[in-house]
């Protein structure tokens, strides 16, 4: 621990009270020959607001004084929540201070909060912005013009002098670039810094959401000399220090939109043991440490999927060439290879850098269709269909594995959009997964969990996928409302994860499926990175990390480095602390940038849908109440699309929002829509630009 981490540390610590300089320096013996480079380190962690200098010239860290830290979630209405571990805290919309959507905040309590209400703040700080860059559309004047940003959170308009104008016309979408914050009743200021077109442009759409959220598709011009540079040949020195796989029967299962393939398998059979080989692409071979490319893939932290296109985190060279396991190329590996027996359990494994030739590039539908008897497909691939065969079984001992051991698995089905060359959505469709996905699904978990258990008992810094266990208030508030509905965890304190599975296998299709599902989902963690291995509450698993897609996510990435080195060379204590400080980067990180590909994955999928639903307006389609708020509801259709009925469109009635049971309730007639319920209804209006979709009861 260096000696800023030393006082840092002790500034947190509560057994001490705020102190001044000459107070720290007797209290950790620092010479007064230091004093200096204390001071130094205390003016850095005070701008870093990590510390907080008081009026009194003592230091202390924020939550010691009373404060709490940050990210703050606005809503379009003006007020916002701050989002912390212990639970989120009310900002009503005067004691924003300024604040603006996902800015990092100091803030203080007004209200504790008790029974029924939640806690109040106000913000006295804001730590850090969450963005200088915002999308919206411009209008203006002669003299001056204005940004509307598309996010209705941000809550102003952005004003823009004429000599900042970029050349920007009315009505297009445009990046801005805040020069002055909002304060005192001001608007904030900016100038254009990029046109990306008309809304109905091809493209412009997409590109808006990837703009709002940081997102390019360009790599900086060093990533991509790095790329240019990169050998596309396997030289015979790479070949003879790995073991060769490339006589083995190991194939690729994918989507058929698929462009990269980081995951192959092969599986055999002897004396009742089951060899699984899981082959993940060499990525850390051609993504060399702290390179251009290295530190590129660590910002952007994962590749993000639109409907039709996908901004990836490694360039096309690298995502679609040589480090996709492409069939009949020989291609470098990090492989696992484990030994399983009839009982699903792991006897034995061996992690080893590989190489490989793949026989074949199978997709989900027709891996499906051969092990449901589609005999064409079985002869065109009988050289691999007792292998499939054999993958079907693993798979399944795998799964009842799983599920015996608790294991939660949601049944939430996925809607695939289908658009045209213009990029515009002409389909959308629910996508059920078939048996082929559910081998590849328990292929991948096993691999994972095995990797994750031997580097933990190794004690090798690491990054691992924690679920944590949900909180006792969470529980609480689940079992009550599951045993309204005629359920109950058996455990409501110390619940194990089977217990939340067999209540999903008690309501799997009955008419509250959907309602407790959600429920429950709600009630539970986000899964996260992290250094320590906390378990995988979901899955059941005590251990877990993320292995398998390299070219997808940073940190399987992360850890490839690692693992290599340690199988290779071990791991010196130098490198240890190297270690230590960069998996605790890469799981922060990586976290924040799965949650921002999300939210923009989320955003495009909306603004497709509602675009699809445009040539629909004034149909009737039947469908379910998928969510219940104080607006309105919610409904699903078959398709999977959902738009939503609000409260003022519901006439026969007053209605009243129960936030317990999850409905709506006529106060006189005493009829309720929840969530699960049939409804008939007519699409009433559709917008792209804010991802609405409106509609009404037909009755």
């Amino acid at each position: 621990m260096n000696r800023k981490e030393t006082i840092l540390e002790f500034l947190k610590d509560e057994k001490f009270p705020p102190v001044n300089v000459e107070e720290m320096m007797l209290m950790l013996d620092i010479p007064f020959d230091d004093r200096e480079e204390l001071m130094l380190i205390l003016e850095e962690l005070t701008d870093e607001n990590q510390i907080i200098k008081t009026s009194k010239k003592k230091y202390a860290s924020p939550e010691k004084l009373g404060y709490i830290t940050g990210k703050i979630s606005l809503t379009s209405k003006g007020f916002g929540f701050l989002i912390r571990e212990g639970g989120d805290i009310f900002i009503p919309p005067g004691e924003l201070g300024g604040a603006l959507n996902g800015d990092t905040v100091m803030a203080t309590l007004t209200h504790k909060g008790d029974t029924g209400s939640k806690p109040e703040g106000k913000i006295v700080r804001i730590i850090q912005r969450s963005t200088n860059e915002i999308v919206g559309t411009f209008t203006h004047s002669r003299s001056f013009g204005f940004v509307i940003p598309d996010d209705d959170r941000f809550g102003y308009d952005i004003f823009i002098k004429k000599t900042k104008f970029l050349n920007a016309r009315e009505g297009q979408k445009v990046v801005v670039k805040i020069t002055k914050w909002p304060q005192s009743g001001k608007k904030p200021e900016g100038e254009i810094i990029e046109v990306l077109g008309y809304p109905d442009e091809k493209g412009v759409d997409i590109l808006s959401v990837m703009r709002a959220h940081g997102l390019s598709e360009a790599f900086p011009r060093k990533v991509l000399q790095q790329t240019d540079m990169v050998d596309e040949t396997i030289s015979d020195a790479d070949i003879a220090s790995r073991t060769d796989f490339r006589y083995d029967n190991i194939i690729t299962i994918d989507g058929i939109d698929s462009r990269d393939f980081d995951d192959a398998v092969c599986v055999t059979k002897s004396d009742g043991i089951y060899t699984l080989g899981v082959h993940i692409a060499d990525v850390t071979h051609y993504v060399t440490e702290s390179s251009p490319l290295d530190k590129e893939a660590l910002r952007r932290g994962t590749s993000v999927y639109f409907p039709g296109s996908v901004v990836p985190m490694l360039p096309k060279k690298l995502s679609n060439g040589i480090c996709s396991l492409n069939p009949h190329e020989d291609r470098l590996t990090l492989s696992v290879i484990m030994k399983i027996n009839e009982d699903g359990e792991v006897i034995d494994h061996q992690i080893t850098e590989g190489i490989i030739c793949s026989k074949e590039r199978m997709t989900y539908d027709d891996v499906t269709a051969i092990l449901e008897g589609d005999d064409g497909l079985k002869d065109k691939y009988a050289h691999i269909y007792d292998m499939l065969c054999l993958m079907k079984d693993l798979s399944v001992i795998l799964r009842q594995k799983r599920q015996s051991r608790g294991s939660i698995d949601f049944d939430f089905p996925e809607t695939k959009i289908k658009t045209d060359e213009t990029g515009r959505a002409v389909g959308v469709y629910k996508y059920e997964s078939g048996i082929s996905n559910k081998i590849i699904e328990e292929f991948m978990l096993i691999a994972n969990k095995t990797v994750a258990e031997e580097f933990f008992w190794a004690d090798i810094p690491f990054v691992y996928r924690v679920h944590e266990k949900p909180s006792a208030e969470r529980i609480a508030a689940f079992n009550d409302f599951a045993k309204n509905m005629g359920y109950r965890l058996s455990d409501s304190h110390e619940p194990h994860p089977g217990e939340f599975a067999k209540i999903l296998t008690k309501i799997k299709g009955t008419r509250e499926e959907l309602l407790i599902s959600k429920v429950m989902l709600r009630s539970l963690m986000k899964a996260r990175y992290s250094e320590q291995c906390l378990g995988h509450f979901g899955l059941s698993f005590e251990y877990y990390c993320h292995f398998t897609s390299p070219i997808r996510r940073y940190p399987d990435l992360a850890i490839h480095r690692i693992i290599k080195e340690f199988i290779k060379y071990g791991l010196n204590e130098k490198r240890m602390r190297y270690y230590r400080k960069f998996v605790s980067d890469a799981a922060v990180k990586s976290s924040e940038a799965e949650l921002t590909a999300m939210e923009a994955e989320r955003e495009a999928d909306d603004m497709k849908k509602a675009e699809y639903m445009q040539a629909h307006v004034g149909e009737d389609f039947g469908g379910i109440i998928s969510s219940v708020t104080s607006f309105g509801f919610f409904a699903q259709l078959e398709n999977g699309i959902e738009g939503l009925v609000r409260m003022n469109d519901l006439r026969d009635d007053y209605y009243i929002f129960n936030e317990r049971d999850f409905c709506l309730t006529g106060e006189h007639t005493g009829k309720t829509y929840r969530i699960g319920d049939p409804v008939n209804i007519t699409v009433a209006a559709a917008n792209p630009l804010t991802r609405q979709i409106d509609f009404v009861l037909n009755e």
